[in-house]
């Protein structure tokens, strides 16, 4: 019987030491947090004989193996199991080495800076169309530790960096990396290292997918010749799939890819549509098509889909002007990805930055941009970029922490709004400074704009649904930088 340690009480940790407990393992937790979600968990686990230890985080005595759920490698825990020579693994690594070898569920795994829980539902919808018993696990939220061994006959796995760096030997059936922009640097050290934490999800794997139009991603898919099979929104080569005007086709997983192309779906059948959206399409089909999904299944498993809260979100349309909430873009990549959606947009923006370049974000949304409203910590940075690269957008600062800034914020962008625009919350950036986490902001905009949608008589004492003036509602005017 060895002994492990497993760091934090989170999901995932809790998972792994009841899963380790039950195979007989000795388990030890350590948890520096005591909250009431905490104990819980606790006292679950020592029902099963694990120890659970509050407190300051230090290395037990003895252990062999210590299991992270994401810590990061400079953490002291992780530093002093590496000084004493203990083997520091992931919960998904633990949950590939219980794999029963003999009929074990394949894995069809993903990653990349956005959009991996779209792809990951997307693809989870295309195999339940398929007639397979499919589940999505992973950074979706339910742990591959507690899929495993499950009645499962394929897991769609969702892998964040965090979780690649502490999966040395995971080789899926296939691997996707979706697309490559600075983020968790703080984490890695370095973009370098970013990325070859990505690109772990390559190693191994049988099929490799990759983002044919990411120049980073297609660089780490070279070295895997054949096995590789791209996605694009252009038209396909041999060996990728991409578009053919409004059709989703294949041209790797054919009898004959030179001469031959298969339609899969039609630009129609993807929703929200965005063209990040229908690259996200493109590459669960083609993780779909690695293990004989059909094209009919492949298209309906596009049209059951159910987009998650927070991408995308239609809102409400007030004065003819469209809400749109997709406070999930939590940094600048997903906030392009948003912005190139639409034609002309009043954006809402801001929150923690931590260190991102928006200053190619503004250039290439600027000529989009009817007007900007800013929130939060860092949006002094996202007004200096757009005074130098769209100088006659207007743009309003809103000062405050407290969250009924919200309520200011719509107002503001409502003003700013004329009939056809879409106000986009595509916040670029986190929202901690400000809110517990996205889905708060994203409701709390959501909120408001319910409420600008209330007619004038039936508003609440003091609440004007057109947005009152700037010099009410905002510290700064329209066009104060």
């Amino acid at each position: 019987m060895s002994y492990v340690c497993v760091a934090g009480l989170g999901v995932s940790g809790a998972a792994a030491a009841r899963v380790l407990a039950e195979r007989g393992e000795r388990v030890v937790v350590v948890e520096a947090v005591e909250g009431e979600a905490q104990r819980v968990a606790a006292d679950s686990l020592r029902r099963l004989g694990v120890e659970v230890r509050f407190g300051p985080v230090e290395l037990p005595e003895g252990v062999q193996r210590l299991v992270t759920t994401g810590w990061a490698p400079h953490h002291p825990l992780m530093v002093a199991a590496a000084e004493a020579g203990v083997e520091v693994i992931g919960e998904v690594e633990v949950a590939w080495r219980l794999r029963e070898e003999q009929g074990a569920a394949p894995w069809l795994a993903l990653t990349g800076t956005n959009g991996k829980t779209t792809v990951v539902r997307m693809l989870t919808a295309m195999l339940l169309a398929a007639g397979h018993k499919a589940v999505a696990v992973g950074n979706v939220g339910v742990p591959v530790v507690e899929a495993v061994g499950g009645p499962y006959d394929v897991l769609a796995v969702e892998l964040s960096s965090f979780q690649l760096h502490w999966s040395p030997s995971v080789a899926p059936h296939a691997g996707a990396i979706l697309n490559l922009a600075p983020d968790h640097l703080d984490w890695h050290g370095s973009m370098a290292e970013y990325a070859a934490a990505k690109a772990r999800i390559f190693e191994g794997a049988r099929h490799v997918v990759f983002n044919a139009d990411d120049p980073e991603v297609a660089r780490l898919a070279e070295p895997y010749g054949e096995r590789a099979v791209g996605f694009t929104l252009g038209v396909p080569r041999p060996g990728e799939l991409g578009l053919v005007e409004d059709l989703l086709v294949d041209r790797a997983f054919v009898d004959d890819p030179v001469g031959q192309a298969e339609e899969l779906a039609t630009l129609a059948d993807v929703k929200p549509f965005a063209p990040h959206n229908v690259a996200n399409a493109l590459a669960a089909a083609a993780l779909a098509r690695t293990l004989g999904v059909p094209a009919a299944a492949v298209r309906q498993g596009l049209l059951d889909f159910k987009p998650d809260p927070h991408r995308m979100a239609f809102v409400e349309r007030v004065a003819e002007v469209d809400y749109v909430d997709d406070s999930k873009a939590t940094n600048p990549h997903a906030a392009a990805a948003a912005l190139a959606a639409y034609e002309s947009i009043v954006w809402v923006a801001g929150g923690l930055l931590k260190g991102a370049d928006v200053e190619d974000l503004v250039r290439r949304a600027a000529p989009r941009l009817r007007g900007a409203v800013l929130l939060g910590t860092d949006r002094a940075v996202i007004a200096e970029a757009l005074a130098r690269h769209a100088p006659d957008v207007p743009v309003v600062d809103i000062d405050g922490r407290d969250t009924g800034v919200m309520d200011r914020v719509v107002a503001e962008a409502a003003r700013l709004a004329s009939p056809g625009d879409t106000v986009l919350l595509a916040p670029a950036a986190a929202s901690l400074d400000m809110f517990a986490n996205y889905p708060a902001r994203g409701q709390a905009f959501a909120r408001a704009v319910h409420a600008l949608a209330v007619p004038a008589t039936e508003s609440p004492a003091g609440h004007d649904p057109t947005g009152g003036s700037a010099s009410d509602s905002a510290d700064g005017t329209a066009g104060a930088r």
